[in-house]
């Protein structure tokens, strides 16, 4: 089984992509619609700030080709907090903000959890518990984001098989304590690749990048992908996820 490869960045909008990544004259109003043409998934990250309305997420249904794929950034309200099994409230209400109108572009939501949140097994269990695998009728796919040493452990492993939830792989060099786990634990993984340069004009050397080409294959052999380029050098994002999807044509 070889799984769809889909990279992408995170949002759409901020201003140094205009001249960089976006033509000059582009309109605002169309720069989703022209990032999604050049890209194949797009990690919302607004989200996690605030909620949106029905006709906004229909609208980025609408302005995405028929094969794109949006993954969702669960809200803050959901992960941060002392006792997640009580997320209920939160999580319930993030779900029905409508995101499920984008149907299949609907792709993973990425559960965040601070580098403070430390591993509980007991509570984390109860999150879990909170997540449905499906809402109106569309199949949800859910990855945890976690950034505290205290879940590199086969006990976190084995929770996120038992619930089919993705571990994300994320690498930040600037954060060096966060753990970087490659683990198979749903059908589907999801990296967060945060480490682009300013100086380099595709946000990566070729040889770094052929190694993520590399890497990216491996984990098809398992399932979907979702890689995003994500902080580091912002501005370079684009230019790095672009060169990617290139090597992974070639």
């Amino acid at each position: 089984m070889t799984g769809t490869i889909r990279v992408g960045i995170g949002g759409w909008t901020f201003e140094p992509w205009r001249g960089v990544f976006y033509p000059e004259k582009l309109s605002q109003k169309r720069e989703l619609e022209y990032a999604s043409s050049k890209l194949s998934s797009i990690e919302i990250n607004g989200t996690y700030y605030s909620g949106f309305k029905i006709d906004t997420w229909m609208k980025w249904l609408n302005e995405t080709p028929d094969d794109f794929v949006f993954s969702v950034k669960a809200s803050r309200f959901c992960t941060n907090r002392k006792v997640l099994a009580d997320a209920a409230e939160s999580v319930g209400r993030f779900l029905d903000q409508g995101l499920t109108a984008l149907g299949d572009k609907l792709g993973p939501i990425n559960w965040q959890f601070m580098a403070t949140k430390k591993f509980d097994p007991v509570d984390f269990e109860g999150f879990l518990k909170l997540l449905p695998k499906e809402k109106d009728g569309v199949r949800l796919r859910h990855a945890l984001e976690v950034r505290s040493p205290t879940f590199e452990t086969e006990q976190f492993y084995d929770l996120a098989r038992k619930y089919e939830a993705a571990i994300v792989y994320a690498v930040d060099d600037e954060s060096p304590t966060w753990p970087r786990i490659d683990q198979q634990t749903a059908d589907f993984t999801y990296a967060r690749l945060m480490s682009s340069r300013e100086d380099e004009p595709t946000g990566m050397t070729g040889d770094e990048l052929a190694g993520i080409a590399d890497q990216t294959r491996a984990w098809a052999e398992r399932g979907d992908v979702f890689a995003y380029f994500i902080a580091g050098a912002k501005v370079r994002n684009p230019a790095a996820a672009q060169a990617l999807i290139a090597r992974l044509k070639s």
